[in-house]
């Protein structure tokens, strides 16, 4: 896996280079991006992080979409500086000019939805009922209260969990 896309973001840096008349600045790429997105550009660090369960999940869209939208951030970033938006006309110029890709801002990739445990509060409202997260239950175990904004009595655990 990581050797395409090694190979594939070459490519989009020597089609900028052709392109721009000019040589770029390679990135640190890492594969260690989870959850909703296919790719991230981190323009200051000159690093590309893409997600790997997206990557095999839709592999040659991503190496021929996904890749090269985070590469044109970086290839934007070193051309125009830092005050661009990250997807207006200067990466759009690279998205459609360079790499003849159209500017698509977000992929189109099925995503799962991981299950995620909640611990359940009540109040002393009738429908009062509060599914917190695992880091604020732990908040709550040191000593932190949270309150009902209609009833304002403090929100206590009622021993139920539930995945969601």
């Amino acid at each position: 896996m990581p050797e395409r896309i090694h190979a594939r973001v070459e490519a989009c840096y020597q089609q900028a280079e052709t392109f721009f008349k000019r040589p770029f600045t390679r990135p640190e790429v890492s594969f260690k991006l989870r959850g909703q997105k296919a790719g991230v550009a981190h323009l200051t660090e000159n690093k590309l992080r893409f997600n790997p369960q997206l990557y095999r999940e839709n592999q040659e869209d991503f190496l021929k979409q996904t890749v090269a939208h985070e590469v044109a951030h970086l290839i934007a970033h070193q051309l125009f500086g830092p005050d661009i938006q990250a997807h207006g006309e200067e990466w759009q110029l690279i998205m459609r000019g360079v790499y003849e890709l159209p500017p698509n801002r977000c992929h189109t990739y099925e995503v799962q939805r991981r299950r995620v445990n909640r611990f359940i509060y009540r109040c002393s409202c009738p429908q009062g009922e509060f599914p917190f997260s695992s880091q604020r239950h732990t908040l709550v175990a040191k000593g932190r209260r949270y309150y009902c904004r209609r009833c304002k009595a403090t929100l206590h655990f009622t021993g139920e969990q539930r995945l969601v």
